[in-house]
């Protein structure tokens, strides 16, 4: 229970001293999109965000910060306004499903990195 990322890339002999985090974050990237798990986990992550009702929440925000700013707003002002509440607002078990399924992935595939 409870494992960080650190314990399962010691696991697979990268400790933390040995490789900065960039790095590992690059490595794991790499296998995740070599193998088409990335693909698969975004697919996962967009209907469970449809399923809970996330999207649509994301969408009335978006539109109630377009009311607000009329005509002056832009594209990047709007992201920059709605990434902080749309992060903070994934359901837990959403975000907790998706954290199983990739440690899942680097348990399984440990002899790739």
């Amino acid at each position: 229970t409870g494992k960080t990322f650190q314990h399962y890339f010691k696991q697979i002999n990268l400790s933390m001293g040995d490789v900065n985090e960039k790095h590992i974050r690059s490595v794991l990237n790499q296998q995740l999109i070599a193998t088409g798990e990335k693909e698969k986990l975004l697919d996962l992550l967009k209907v469970k965000l449809i399923e809970c009702g996330w999207r649509n929440e994301m969408k009335q925000h978006c539109r109630e910060a377009l009311r607000r700013n009329k005509s002056k707003a832009n594209v990047e002002e709007l992201i920059e306004e709605l990434t902080p509440k749309a992060r903070a607002s994934v359901p837990d078990d959403v975000k907790k499903e998706l954290l199983l399924r990739l440690r899942t992935f680097v348990d399984n595939n440990s002899d790739r990195f």
